[in-house]
This record gives C-alpha cells, structure tokens and sequence, in this order.
C-alpha cells in the first residue's frame, strides 16, 4: 500500500505536489470513487483515474535520446521553445530524468517510469555521467590535480570519477576535457571548470551508467531494450 499521491507522481502524470492539489479538488478517482483525502492509501493493482486518464493502464516507454542544442529539457515551455519530448514518436506522457542545459548536448533518458527515475536520480545511487566538455584555455597540470583531488563548488566538495585531456588546441587555445561525475547539481561541469576563469564552449554528455550515443546523431532516439531497463534497476 502506497499514498495516492506518491503512485500518481511516480507513474510520471504529474509532480507530488500537483497530485495532492488535484486530489483535494476532486479530480482523482479510485475504483470510480473520488478520493479527496490526502495520504490515502492505494495498491497499484487498483484503478487510479486523474483527469479522466486510467493511470495503471499506461505501459511503460523508456527511450535513449541524443539530445541536440537549443532544445528545453522539460515537457513543454512557456516560450514555444523545441523541447526534448518533441523527438519521440509517442503520445504517452514521459518526461526526462535529470536535464541537460539548453545549449549542452547528448545522452538523455527518458520515460513514464517513476520508480526508475525516482532511483536513478537520487544522489546515494552514485550514477556515472561522463561529459565531454571544450573550453576556452589549457588546463595546467596544477589544475588538473585540484579537480582530481576535489574542487568546492557552492559549499560543497565535488570529486570526479575520472578526468582526462582528449585534446588541445595551442593555436586557438582550446582543449577539450573529459570528466566523469555523479554528481547532479545544475551547471556542475560549467562550475568547475569556472573555477579556474575557464569557460565551457561546449558540453556534451557521453555516457550515462552503462549506457552511450553509439549509433545515434543529433535528435535521434532508441528505445532501451528491456535487458538495459532491468541493469539500470540493479544500480541500486
């Protein structure tokens, strides 16, 4: 048994927030019957009903996206702008899980699996996510120790995985960084490398756990096989 507000912001329908406003005004059904108290406790075996929508009904879709630049990682935006759900094919209500800047590229997921998301997003888990970002500016090897040992970004220690050179440029005084985090704070990447009066030209998520772009241009997208959905899963 779970609260009725907890299933419905874990099938992906909306926030937990949102669910408990639309409970309280009458919008959620169980079993046909309105249920306007908060906290009522439910199985998933049962049928939820928000807005007309039968919630357990819906399968699950999970999709890999190789998201492009300028483009909004949210379901929709105020300004009309292109957003990430606009690559898929499917009418079912996903969204992303974490995000990736406006003007930062690369591997995203996506889905309408609450659980999955919830774990894959919560900090103890440990997720590796591997960037790979060009910046302005040639790292020195002091620079890179620091990063290596840790770097305080708002108060808090960051410590990468790994972090390694693929390129530099002494003519354009440009190089091009790899680093691997699990870290999920907003602009991490751009923060660290801040640090050091260095900007980030361009981002580009690699790799997110075991998963990567291979085969996949700009806006294109696959859906995650059911064997990859079962490892993410095992990462707790």
């Amino acid at each position: 048994m779970e609260r009725l507000q907890k299933i419905i912001a874990n099938s992906g329908y909306t926030s937990r927030r949102k669910a408990e406003k639309l409970i309280e005004s009458g919008k959620v059904k169980v079993n046909g019957k309105i249920i306007t108290e908060l906290g009522y406790q439910v199985t998933k075996e049962e049928d939820i009903e928000v807005e007309g929508n039968h919630l357990n009904k819906e399968e699950k879709e999970y999709y890999l996206l190789y998201k492009p630049e300028k483009t909004i990682t949210s379901v929709k935006d105020e300004k009309n702008r292109k957003t990430v759900i606009d690559f898929l094919p499917t009418k079912t209500r996903i969204y992303p899980i974490g995000r990736l800047d406006y003007d930062t590229t690369g591997l995203l997921l996506l889905t309408n699996d609450g659980n999955l998301a919830n774990l894959l997003m919560h900090p103890s888990h440990n997720i590796e996510k591997t960037y790979l970002a060009k910046i302005n500016g040639i790292l020195t090897g002091a620079e890179f120790q620091k990063i290596k040992n840790g770097i305080e970004i708002d108060g808090r220690k960051v410590v990468p995985k790994r972090i390694k050179q693929r390129m530099k440029n002494k003519t354009k005084n440009t190089s091009k960084i790899e680093i691997t985090i699990t870290e999920g704070r907003n602009h991490i990447i751009k923060k660290i490398f801040a640090s050091f009066d260095k900007k980030v030209l361009e981002l580009k998520r690699e790799s997110y756990a075991f998963l990567n772009l291979e085969g996949l241009k700009k806006g294109e997208y696959r859906p995650l096989t059911i064997k990859e959905v079962k490892k993410l899963y095992s990462l707790k």
